[in-house]
C-alpha cells in the first residue's frame, strides 16, 4: 500500500507525523514523505525538519495521499505549480485523498475540494471557502473517497478514521490502542465553540503573526 505524505517549508509537524505513526502500522503498508524535492524539509516552527525521500515524480500513484498544513510555508504550497499539478493527477487514481488542518487548502487550491464539505483549521475558514467548499466545523469530515481533518491533532483521528476504511474497525483498534491514544487534555478549550473569548482572543493573534 502506497502512502504519500506530502511535505515543504513551512508545513506542521504533527500534521504529518501523526498520520504517519498511525498509517505505517496498517499490514503492507509504505509510506513515502514526499516534497518537490529531495531532503530536509524545515517545519513552520523552524526547530525540527523531516527528511523527503522522494520527489513528487518519484510517487505518481499512491494509494492513499496525506497533505499537511502549516502556516506561510502552506500558503506558498498552494501556488505551486508542481504540487497542484502532482495532486491533481494523483488523485485520480488514488483510494484516498486527505489533509490535515490547512492541508485542505492546497486540496482547495487544486481545484479538487470544489463543491464539496470539507474542514480546516478554525482560522483558516475563511480561506477555504474561497477555493469553493463549504466548511463544517466537525474534526474529521469525508466526502467519497477525500478526507479533511481540522486543525493538526485531528490528523490522528482522521488517519485512525482511515485505517478503519482501510482494514477494519479491529485493525483501527489495535493501532489506537498501539499508539495509546486515549486523550484526556486538562483543559476543555480545544475547539472555538468551548474556548473562553478571551483564549480565543489570543488564539487568533498567533495565527495571524504565524501567517505573516
Amino acid at each position: 500500500m502506497k502512502i504519500a505524505i506530502l511535505i515543504y517549508d513551512g508545513f506542521t509537524a504533527l500534521d504529518a507525523v501523526g498520520p504517519y505513526e498511525v498509517l505505517s502500522c496498517l499490514p503492507g503498508a509504505k509510506v513515502h514523505f514526499v516534497s518537490t524535492e529531495r531532503g530536509p524539509k524545515r517545519a513552520h516552527t523552524n526547530f525540527l525538519s523531516v527528511m523527503a525521500d522522494y520527489t513528487l515524480n518519484d510517487i505518481s500513484d499512491p494509494e492513499i495521499i496525506v497533505v499537511s498544513g502549516g502556516t506561510k510555508g502552506t500558503m506558498v504550497a498552494a501556488e505551486d505549480p508542481r504540487i497542484l499539478s502532482w495532486l491533481r493527477k494523483a488523485h485520480e487514481t488514488s483510494k484516498w485523498t486527505t489533509s490535515v488542518c490547512t492541508g485542505s487548502l492546497i486540496l482547495g487550491a487544486a481545484g479538487i475540494l470544489k463543491g464539496l464539505q470539507a474542514t480546516t483549521h478554525w482560522y483558516a475558514r475563511d480561506l477555504l471557502e474561497k477555493f469553493g467548499a463549504q466548511y463544517l466545523s466537525e474534526r474529521v469530515v469525508r466526502q467519497g473517497k477525500i478526507i479533511t481533518a481540522a486543525g493538526v491533532s485531528s490528523g490522528i483521528d482522521m488517519a485512525l478514521h482511515l485505517a478503519q476504511e482501510v482494514s477494519g474497525p479491529e485493525m483501527a483498534k489495535t493501532i489506537q490502542l498501539i499508539i495509546e491514544y486515549d486523550p484526556k487534555p486538562p483543559f476543555d478549550s480545544g475547539s472555538i465553540a468551548k474556548a473562553e473569548p478571551s483564549i480565543v482572543e489570543l488564539a487568533k493573534h498567533a495565527a495571524q503573526d504565524a501567517f505573516k
